[in-house]
């Protein structure tokens, strides 16, 4: 059985999209699953921002492909990992959350490079393509992280 990971942001254009691509690329597709959702309804079924399409790309990357979709409540049955970009994604995802089994899922993403610290991905959508740049560069650090502790745990 694959671990399966989900990223979450806020229209699951911007981040979610570039984390699932990044993180997806690091891992053994034959143990993992990635996926992405945003905790808002406004971009369901819409391609990731062309932004996002341009930097994923520049890296290496093909996002085009992503059709944005809302988190659910069922995705804590379907996921065993839940990373959120900020904690305005972390308070909306926890909302739905039942148990401590499903809180304990869910983590900032940033928290692997800056543990405890509840660090914000920034959400570049209102800002210039740098932005983008930027979330790219803080998003491939912390999927190293991620992927190397993933890995790490399924072949222990």
């Amino acid at each position: 059985m694959k671990t399966k990971i989900l990223m979450v942001c806020l229209g699951n254009i911007c981040r979610s999209p570039l984390a699932e691509a990044i993180l997806k690329s690091k891992l053994d597709p034959n143990y993992f699953f990635v996926d992405s959702a945003g905790t808002g309804d406004w971009h369901v079924n819409h391609a990731p921002d062309p932004r996002s399409v341009a930097i994923a790309k520049k890296n290496g990357l093909d996002i085009s492909g992503q059709r944005g979709r809302q988190f659910r409540a069922s995705d804590f049955k379907d996921f065993d990992h839940i990373f959120v970009m900020d904690n305005s994604n972390l308070k909306e995802v926890l909302l739905l959350t039942e148990n401590k089994e499903e809180r304990e899922k869910v983590t900032l993403i940033l928290n692997a490079l800056f543990e405890n610290e509840n660090v914000d991905v920034p959400d570049p959508y209102y800002g210039s393509a740098d932005g983008f740049d930027q979330v790219f560069k803080l998003l491939d650090e912390a999927c190293t992280v991620i992927s190397k502790k993933l890995s790490n745990q399924l072949f222990q």
